[in-house]
């Protein structure tokens, strides 16, 4: 099975709840990432929610904000699925 995300909720405290296909959702805490040098854009907050989608079925963020999936930051869709299922805390 390949997961599929199909929706991404950011927060202002750098986590993202992710939807997938299947109805089982995760909370992602992206704050640790945020060190490493490729995601250094993220810390500014606007950008991590403003950039924050979905592409090629999983959690990216489309820095440049053209849609190309060989310029965007993504996690591995199998990576997120493996995380405990979160409750869901967004209305």
């Amino acid at each position: 099975m390949f997961p599929k995300v199909v929706q991404v909720v950011p927060t202002k405290e750098y986590s993202v709840y992710v939807y997938f296909e299947d109805g089982k959702i995760v909370c992602y805490d992206m704050s640790q990432m945020l060190e490493k040098e490729v995601f250094q854009p993220l810390k500014d907050i606007d950008i991590f929610v403003e950039t924050c989608t979905v592409l090629n079925d999983t959690l990216a963020w489309d820095i440049d904000k053209n849609r190309d999936n060989t310029t965007c930051l993504d996690i591995d869709p199998f990576v997120l699925y493996a995380l405990p299922m979160a409750e869901e805390r967004i209305a």
